[in-house]
């Protein structure tokens, strides 16, 4: 298969390049090196111009407002837009808006007026409230957080765990257990105003992002009414499965995107960096690296456009979705790793971007799923024929 850019989307990936090359990088040298947020002014002058230039929310369907470009275009701009300093963690800090959307789209006429709308015009922000203190991975049975039947409404009682953005948010999607016994089928999503009693961000927890975090969420008897049920009830997980099969996809074209930009710095020290008298360039040692490198970026980039392709074409792409996933994020971080040693001590610095890449992409191994759970939905593909035959 073909998966070379036609005009269009070549046009539209060089406005991209160029944005973050003249616009994104530049500002990044004038912010902490674990920065995960631009200057306010420039951050809205930044969303000026990528709406001028008709991408701002670029995974916002045309019926809501965006520019409806497909997920084949867009995760070829998913890999322009992080390589930068931040891109691992914020692509181009949001100044494409509307990402994380997708649940919302599905609600009903009152729920977009008050939430979805909102939030794409940027006057509210939301959280998405999955994983549990319980386990992540499996999130079908891990759920413990329950809601109840009371009053026309629900009383929600539990706790979240690695939820983002959740103490500076307006409302989140919250996933809750509403029927023990039906298993995955028992899972129903609510919407919950973040003034809502009962709710609060109990703690603000750190991780290998230093300058970035998560949170921990608690709620205590935290009732919401029926018009906060986001979808059917106990039909919540599909929605839930449906946005992380999705979001693997630009998830893996990121890590696409830094190990592309970690490679070409590796490039440029390898031919003007001399030891003993020879570029590094011209040693084999270090040639071997580079080659690793290609092929780890060029692997990736095969498996994330396939899913991608087979989800424009509207075909079943989970298990294409997992296996970008799982080589994206892990052959990415082997990339930074081999570039970082191409680099020797000036790797390690914070004057380069490597070092923090290098913290974020081991996250990338856990976040969206862990490499161990990608591989279990491609093994059940593999044992039951599926692999192979389409």
């Amino acid at each position: 298969m073909d998966y070379r850019p036609d005009a269009e989307q070549q046009m539209l990936i060089d406005m991209v390049r160029k944005f973050v090359r003249e616009e994104i990088v530049p500002l990044e040298d004038n912010l902490d090196p674990d920065g995960a947020e631009l200057d306010p002014a420039d951050h809205a002058r930044l969303v000026a111009k990528t709406k001028a230039m008709g991408l701002y929310g670029i995974d916002i369907p045309k019926e809501f407002g965006g520019p409806d470009i497909d997920i084949v275009t867009r995760t070829l701009l998913a890999i322009e837009m992080s390589q930068h300093r931040a891109g691992l963690y914020v692509p181009c800090y949001g100044v494409f808006g509307g990402a994380g959307l997708a649940q919302l789209f599905e609600a009903n006429a009152d729920q977009k007026e008050r939430y979805l709308f909102p939030t794409l015009r940027g006057e509210k922000k939301v959280f998405f409230g999955l994983t549990e203190p319980s386990g992540g991975s499996d999130p079908a049975r891990a759920i413990k957080t329950r809601a109840e039947r009371k009053e026309q409404g629900w009383v929600i009682n539990g706790s979240k765990i690695f939820i983002s953005g959740a103490d500076r948010a307006q409302y989140g999607i919250v996933f809750a257990r509403t029927d023990a016994s039906k298993g995955r089928g028992g899972i129903t999503c609510f919407i919950v105003d973040s003034d809502t009693p009962g709710f609060h961000v109990r703690r603000v927890v750190h991780t290998l992002r230093s300058a970035s975090y998560a949170t921990e969420l608690e709620f205590k008897d935290c009732w919401v009414s029926d018009a906060q049920v986001l979808g059917e009830v106990n039909k919540g997980f599909a929605i839930a499965n449906d946005r992380l099969s999705r979001q693997r996809i630009p998830y893996a074209a990121s890590c696409i995107g830094v190990a592309i930009k970690a490679n070409e710095m590796a490039i440029e020290w390898a031919k003007i960096r001399s030891t003993f008298g020879e570029l590094l360039a011209n040693r084999q040692a270090v040639q071997w690296m580079l080659v690793d490198n290609e092929l780890d970026i060029r692997s990736s980039r095969y498996f994330t456009l396939e899913a991608a392709q087979k989800a424009l074409r509207g075909e079943p792409f989970r298990t294409e979705a997992a296996m970008a996933k799982l080589t994206a994020s892990e052959a990415g971080g082997r990339v930074v790793d081999r570039s970082m040693q191409i680099f020797g001590g000036m790797g390690m610095t914070k004057d380069l971007p490597l070092e923090r890449w290098y913290r974020e992409m081991r996250i990338r191994r856990i976040g969206e799923g862990p490499s161990e759970v990608q591989r279990m939905v491609i093994a059940r593909e593999i044992v039951s024929g599926g692999v192979g035959n389409a």
